[in-house]
C-alpha cells in the first residue's frame, strides 16, 4: 500500500468511524435494540482501533519488505469486512429485513484482522528468533 495511502486510509477509516459512530449514537439509538447498538458499537470500536494502527503503521513500517507491504491491506480489508458488515447486519435487522449473507462475512474480517496482528508480531520478532 505505501506510506500514503495508508495514511490516507487511515484517516478515511477515522473519519468516518466518527460520522458512522455519531450517527448510531443520534439517530439509530431509537431504532435500534440495545443489542444491535451493542453490535454496532462494537463495529465503530473496531474501525477506530484499527485506524489508529494503520496511522501508527505508516510512520514505522518501512515498506520494504512483502511482509510490511501486507500488514496494512490486511487490515484494510479485515475492517472493511469486519466492522462495516456489521453495520450492515444491524441497519438491515433493525429495518426487518435482515441480510443473513452478510453473517459469514464478519468473522471473516475478523480473521483477516487477526492475521494481519499475527503478521505485524513476526515482523517484530523475526529478527530476534
Amino acid at each position: 500500500m505505501g506510506i500514503l495511502t495508508t495514511q490516507l486510509v487511515a484517516c478515511l477509516f477515522g473519519f468516518t468511524a466518527i460520522l458512522i459512530g455519531a450517527f448510531g449514537a443520534h439517530t439509530l439509538k431509537k431504532k435500534f435494540t440495545p443489542q444491535q447498538m451493542e453490535s454496532f458499537e462494537t463495529g465503530v470500536k473496531y474501525q477506530m482501533y484499527h485506524a489508529l494502527l494503520l496511522l501508527v503503521l505508516s510512520y514505522n513500517l518501512g515498506f520494504t519488505t512483502t511482509l510490511e507491504n501486507t500488514i496494512p491491506p490486511l487490515f484494510t480489508l479485515g475492517i472493511i469486512l469486519f466492522s462495516f458488515s456489521i453495520y450492515g447486519l444491524c441497519l438491515s435487522d433493525a429495518s426487518g429485513k435482515k441480510w443473513k449473507w452478510l453473517g459469514p462475512v464478519t468473522p471473516l474480517g475478523g480473521l483477516l484482522l487477526a492475521a494481519g496482528w499475527g503478521l505485524l508480531f513476526y515482523n517484530f520478532i523475526k529478527n530476534i528468533v
